[in-house]
């Protein structure tokens, strides 16, 4: 059976994450959600590596909790309950990967989504916090205002990005109709070596 299926956009950026991430290594997931991502990033990382994962609704926080305490990972994460504008005050080491879902937690309250405001400050720590070679990964759900507004304004933002520093990938599926959802594939450019003068 191939292993490479085109599913959707969280697809995607998961089959990028598990292609890249080792063991040992530092991840951060942006909006926890109910867990999935971050039991994943756990997985991922292993024993020795280690998951910083935001969201600000304590419903959130408790499903991802007993996720991993279920999973027997729970040592592997820290879990914050704030807003992922914070990323930069409660991690102060650089990371192999960050996971961003933007949008509602789903079957929560869709009054309560990721806006625009704090996710560009948000995604500009996470891009600070990279290691070179490490890798972003945003997946937006347009559809709705704030959520094609986001979309909106991160398109522009990452576009102003400058080659020499990032590689930047947009997934989109051109055939499913207005409002699907969409990934962003970011990866800092590796340190170039300085060259040594006899």
């Amino acid at each position: 059976m191939r292993e490479f299926t085109l599913k959707s956009a969280r697809y995607i950026a998961a089959d990028c994450l598990r292609r890249f991430l080792m063991p040992g290594d530092l991840a951060i997931d942006a909006t926890m959600g109910n867990g999935h991502d971050t039991q994943r990033l756990c997985e991922l990382v292993g024993e020795s590596g280690h998951v910083f994962a935001f969201d600000i609704q304590e419903q959130a926080v408790e499903e991802t909790k007993k996720r991993l305490l279920e999973t027997g990972m729970l040592s592997r994460a820290h879990l914050f309950c704030c807003g992922h504008q914070h990323l930069a005050e409660k991690v102060n080491v650089p990371v192999h990967a960050v996971v961003f879902n933007l949008g509602w937690l789903p079957r929560g309250n869709k009054e309560i989504t990721t806006r625009w405001e704090t996710t560009e400050a948000a995604v500009r720590q996470a891009l600070d916090l990279l290691l070179p070679e490490g890798i972003c990964a945003i997946c937006v759900y347009p559809g709705h205002e704030a959520g094609d507004y986001e979309r909106q304004k991160l398109d522009e933002m990452l576009r102003k990005l400058r080659p020499q520093e990032f590689n930047v990938l947009r997934h989109t599926f051109i055939n499913a109709g207005p409002g699907a959802p969409e990934c962003y594939l970011i990866q800092k450019q590796p340190q170039k070596s300085q060259s040594v003068k006899e």
